[in-house]
């Protein structure tokens, strides 16, 4: 039997498909998120069984989780994302105690206790800064793409202080760096900065390593150095780092079906 995860996210949607062992991934997949969620969620989940040689009628369990989770109207039941990138990652990496998450529109530290359960947690939700928006944000004003920022990052000697952090006001401010002749690729370190600085202070105390970053975000280089830089601590990337939410997702669908 099979067990799926579904991860509608605000910017993509991802699907994971295990088997019974729980330990492989069988299939997984993602499109872009839009208005029609759950077709878009459906087409996606058939290419994914179809990719893999697998029937729809050999999925024991469905779990969504993620922004739009409530739309996925064929998953069994939905989990927040909280729990099922904290599920997903200690399945990735065992020895895990805080996740940091930063995704398209809103950002979370996740603190595990021992057993891999999670203890609390901190999230930004009410404003772009600090996640994966401000990013895209840069990116246009600087004529970039996403996958751009990075190596012009990594380039900068004296990244810019950006001190707004509200996107809106940073984006003027950014306007403004730039006609005082600032370099594209210490504006971008600049922000990367900005964005790691906001999540330190989401944390509010003492963060336990080891520290393990995904969400989309995490696919972004000199991200995990920015954040290492303001934790002051090693910070490593999660493997496969856009999938962990679809990946906690089928792993509680597992867990669920084989409790019932």
């Amino acid at each position: 039997m099979m067990y799926a995860g579904i991860d509608a996210g605000s910017r993509a949607i991802k699907v994971v498909l295990i088997g019974d062992n729980g330990s492989d991934v069988t299939g997984k997949g993602q499109t872009d998120q839009g208005v029609e969620q759950d077709l878009l969620a459906n087409r996606l989940f058939e290419q994914v069984l179809a990719d893999s040689g697998v029937r729809r009628s050999e999925v024991r369990g469905v779990v969504a989780t993620g922004y739009g989770r409530d739309a996925i109207s064929f998953a069994d039941t939905t989990i927040t994302e909280i729990t099922c990138h904290a599920v997903g990652v200690r399945h990735l990496v065992p020895t895990v105690m805080t996740v940091i998450d930063i995704g398209g529109q809103d950002s979370k530290l996740v603190r595990l206790d021992r057993d891999g359960k999670v203890r609390d947690f901190a999230m930004n939700d009410r404003c772009a800064a600090g996640t994966g928006r401000f990013l895209e944000v840069v990116a246009d004003r600087l004529g970039l793409s996403l996958g751009d920022l990075g190596p012009r990052a990594a380039r900068s000697r004296n990244p810019a202080v950006i001190s707004s952090m509200c996107v809106v006001f940073a984006e003027t401010e950014i306007t403004g760096l730039l006609a005082a002749g600032r370099a594209c690729e210490d504006i971008v370190a600049g922000v990367q900065t900005a964005i790691a600085a906001r999540i330190v202070a989401m944390a509010g105390r003492n963060v336990e390593a080891p520290v393990i970053f995904t969400g989309g975000v995490a696919r972004i280089s000199g991200m995990e150095t920015a954040l290492q830089m303001a934790l002051g601590q090693p910070v490593a990337i999660s493997p496969d780092p856009q999938m962990t939410g679809a990946l906690g997702a089928a792993l509680l669908a597992r867990r669920q079906c084989n409790s019932d």
